[in-house]
């Protein structure tokens, strides 16, 4: 089911619900909404994971295979099992940055800030919901920040005093946990084993503020055992923003403002897209910017070397390059849940999550994953 091109034919056949499969996207006829009350699902407080499996690859793994009616459940150390020589496996290298850093305001009250851009040595945005224009934040070591604006989307626009920023980060700043986990530990702090193992195991350029989760599961082991068998990697590096992670508030999904995250393609990675049997992204982050690419030369011959990414990918629409898909559980009002429903149908991959609930998977983002086939 590799993309189009020399020796290469897609595959068309009927899954054994009787519904046409081409092998890339959901099956034809499969109706599509765009409501944003459609993807929302159930699920216990309990199942989202605070802290994640020991080791890595100890993550149960739910395997759909979209020609097939049954669910398979293993672990994610049984991945190798699902893939085949010349299946490319599409990594986000993409180093998560200690990027959540606490202050002291001019007042005395405590200032909470991610940091999300760098704009320049002294320059940086930020989230936080403690801050006001003018506001003079003290950090540890000397550094102060003012507060000048709140720029389009969002973000406070920070003019620091030095040029620390980055040593203040690796001095003392925290892995930028999700919310829902800080909320699920009842206000304990962020534990220092958080800034390795939110962390994928392959990651080297830092810059994103949120980890490509579906990444986690790997170790070097599991790598290396899948190189064994003859299955390559292919990196890229996006990294994630607020963009990612932002909810979606529309009640059209169609009308959801996409914010754009930078990415770059290393030297190496197009060819080994291009002699690729199967394209099998880790993650959204993996999917968004391979199909950017795909937009740009689904041949990947053209395709930049660096770039935005802002594409927002919501069932109705075509996938140009991915043939599967390893992936998290994603919440209900997110981009990744839209995008996965994009990949599979709607009704499929609810009726796997629902099944993933009454089976007790561990939810979002240190939890368990999924292996869409």
């Amino acid at each position: 089911m590799g993309r189009p091109g020399p020796g290469r034919a897609r595959t068309r056949f009927r899954n054994d619900l009787g519904v046409l499969f081409s092998g890339r996207g959901p099956p034809a006829g499969i109706a599509v909404s765009w409501r944003l009350e459609d993807y929302r699902f159930d699920y216990p407080e309990h199942l989202v994971a605070v802290r994640p499996a020991e080791p890595r690859d100890a993550s149960r793994l739910l395997v759909l295979d979209r020609a097939k009616t049954a669910l398979e459940h293993r672990r994610f150390s049984d991945l190798a099992e699902y893939l085949k020589p010349g299946d490319c496996l599409v990594l986000n290298r993409s180093r998560v940055l200690p990027a959540r850093v606490l202050g002291v305001k001019s007042t005395g009250g405590k200032a909470d800030l991610l940091l999300v851009r760098r704009l320049s040595p002294r320059r940086w945005t930020a989230l936080s919901a403690h801050l006001k224009p003018g506001a003079r934040v003290n950090f540890d070591g000397g550094l102060c920040a003012v507060a000048e604006r709140l720029d389009g989307s969002g973000e406070w626009i920070l003019d620091f005093d030095g040029d620390g920023v980055e040593a203040l980060m690796d001095r003392s700043g925290e892995a930028p946990l999700p919310p829902y986990i800080q909320k699920r530990r009842k206000s304990e702090p962020v534990e220092t084993a958080d800034r390795e193992r939110y962390q994928t195991v392959y990651a080297k350029e830092p810059g994103s503020i949120a980890a490509p989760t579906a990444g986690l599961h790997f170790t070097a082991a599991l790598l290396e055992e899948l190189r064994e068998r003859g299955v390559e990697t292919a990196e890229l590096i996006l990294h994630v923003g607020p963009g990612t992670f932002r909810p979606v508030k529309t009640g059209d999904v169609r009308e959801h403002p996409m914010l754009p995250e930078r990415f770059e393609v290393p030297a190496e990675t197009p060819e080994k897209l291009r002699r690729a049997k199967r394209l099998i992204p880790i993650g959204t982050t993996a999917v968004r910017t391979l199909e950017t690419l795909a937009e740009a030369d689904r041949s990947f011959r053209g395709v930049p070397d660096r770039g935005d990414a802002s594409l927002f990918i919501y069932p109705g629409r075509p996938f140009r390059a991915v043939d599967a898909l390893v992936t998290n559980f994603h919440q209900p009002d997110s981009t990744p849940i839209l995008l996965a429903s994009a990949f599979v149908g709607r009704e499929r991959l609810l009726e796997a999550y629902r099944e993933a609930v009454r089976l007790e998977y561990r939810l979002f983002s240190y939890g368990d994953a999924m292996l869409i086939l």
